[in-house]
């Protein structure tokens, strides 16, 4: 797969591109958090019971794993920003549907659309390496790959004012206008990628994906209510192995598949996709533990309302913004690896800390803003070594996959600590009320993941064991292409053998991918 386009993109990529697509990025990011401070009413607001009201909450999860990857390999091949303007638009209509409703089919409806718009997060890396150069590139990635905690940090507390003093259907309001300026300023500022991938969309390989997924994460969002150990959930899990198996076998016969499961088994991609899981996994946990903590009254929290809560997790997403120059500097310097160790290391520090920090309000504070200082390492380090391993034609679909690694760790999270609060919680007039135990057990299930997520970094390829690979601009795939078709009609006039094409091959080009420091 190579570029086809003949030139790049310079004048127009000029300084607001890197915000206009961190802003899309927080929009999207957003909608998973738009309805944490309602979640608990869902079931009166929408008259229905507790279990199928999470179907609101558990749609967007699955239409969000499943359009990530799908939305970045059409990307690759049709256009970056035309798949990212869709997604947006697809989220617009859904915040529109869920607005206009107060039943349960259409809001789910409504919440399946809007989980489309996470595939705007790789959309966004894609075109930043696509058209930025090499010294803006690596704050800008951190930028947007951080996004997704920065929206859901910064919503927490507009969506706990805007739910204590209007409708509640106003949050799919203003996220919908927040859509729509987002595909403005997208339109307005952000220039089309000439990076194309070659072959056609692999349709077969996306239902199989799906179907794969939805056979996954159904029992993990799910099994708490159905039971761990029914025949339900097992055959689920079971049934999501042998499609995903089937699939995984269908895509490496496949000359363009969705997914390149051979560049996906490099050790670089491989492990960085496991530790995306365990970094999507301390992420969540944060997410669920510490708003509880604040709301749930004097014995079992601290007491305070939605709105203090939401401001005290807000530095999480702050902190997560402020370290992206800071990443940048330290990666150019040591490298996305290090870095990405870095990051673990103060997210186990903060986990560590924190659990000996549930007695104050402003501690909750320095939980947040120390987590989310590893955290924004952590996830601006991914996008980078996703990049430094896969072809330029690949960029979208990769980050994809990379981005769908970490909703499954933030999917798994939210079964596993969900299941922990629910075990550890205290019965007060027939309702269950979390613990300080129950939030301490969490803490420590999320120091065990990152434990794991820094034994896989560990194993990365550091700088000495990178090769640098070479890339081309599209200038210079343009003269090779027109060089190779000037050659070959003479050859085949003559009866020669044709000239071997190099579009399989990795692009390359005389400066060294920006990823290695070379």
């Amino acid at each position: 797969m190579t570029q086809t386009t003949t030139h790049r993109p310079s004048g127009r990529a000029g300084g607001a591109v890197v915000p206009v697509l961190a802003f899309a990025g927080i929009v999207v990011a957003v909608m998973q958090t738009l309805l944490v401070p309602v979640i608990k009413d869902l079931p009166r607001l929408l008259d229905t019971s507790p279990a199928d009201a999470t179907w609101v909450l558990t749609s967007t999860l699955l239409s969000g794993a499943v359009a990530t990857p799908i939305m970045g390999r059409l990307g690759d091949l049709y256009g970056k920003r035309r798949m990212l303007v869709a997604s947006l638009a697809v989220m617009v209509v859904g915040a529109l549907v869920s607005a206009s409703t107060s039943d349960l089919i259409p809001m789910i409806t409504g919440r399946t659309l809007q989980g489309v718009a996470m595939g705007a997060i790789p959309l966004g890396i894609g075109l930043m390496r696509d058209m930025l150069p090499r010294e803006r590139l690596g704050s800008a990635m951190a930028l947007m790959s951080s996004s997704i905690g920065v929206g859901g940090g910064l919503a927490l507390p507009a969506a706990a004012l805007v739910a204590q003093n209007a409708d509640w259907h106003a949050l799919y309001l203003g996220a919908a206008g927040l859509g729509v300026l987002a595909i403005v300023l997208t339109l307005a500022v952000v220039p089309e990628s000439p990076v194309r991938a070659e072959g056609t969309f692999d349709l077969p390989g996306a239902l199989g994906l799906t179907a794969g997924l939805l056979l996954f994460l159904l029992p993990v969002s799910k099994g708490g209510d159905w039971g761990w150990s029914s025949g339900t959930t097992l055959g689920l899990f079971g049934a999501a192995a042998v499609v995903l198996l089937l699939w995984g076998l269908m895509e490496l016969r496949v000359a363009a598949p969705l997914v390149d499961l051979r560049t996906t088994a490099r050790r670089e991609v491989l492990l960085t996709n496991l530790a995306s899981i365990m970094v999507g996994v301390s992420f969540f946990v944060v997410s669920l533990v510490l708003p509880q903590l604040l709301q749930l009254p004097a014995g079992h929290g601290l007491g305070q309302s939605m709105v203090v809560a939401g401001l005290c997790v807000a530095p999480l997403g702050v902190t997560m913004m402020f370290t992206a120059p800071l990443y940048a500097r330290l990666s150019t310097r040591y490298g996305p690896k290090s870095t990405l160790i870095l990051g673990l290391l103060i997210i186990a520090a903060g986990y560590a800390g924190g659990l000996g920090l549930m007695d104050a309000v402003w501690q909750t504070v320095v939980t947040s803003v120390v987590l989310g200082a590893g955290i924004g390492l952590a996830y601006s380090s991914l996008p980078a070594l996703i990049i430094g391993a896969v072809p330029a034609s690949e960029t979208g679909a990769a980050n994809g996959l990379n981005t769908l690694m970490r909703s499954i760790g933030t999917s798994v999270s939210s079964a596993v600590i969900g299941m922990v609060l629910a075990n550890t919680a205290d019965t007060v007039g027939g309702v269950d009320i979390p613990t300080p135990h129950g939030f301490r057990v969490s803490f420590l299930i999320a120091t065990a993941a990152v434990a794991v997520g820094l034994l896989l970094a560990l194993f990365l390829p550091g700088r000495s064991e990178q090769r640098p690979r070479l890339r081309a601009s599209s200038e210079e795939d343009a003269n090779l292409a027109r060089a190779q078709t000037a050659l070959r009609a003479p050859l085949r006039a003559a009866g020669a053998p044709p000239v071997r094409d190099t579009a399989g091959a990795p692009p390359v080009r005389a400066e060294a991918h920006r990823e290695t420091g070379t």
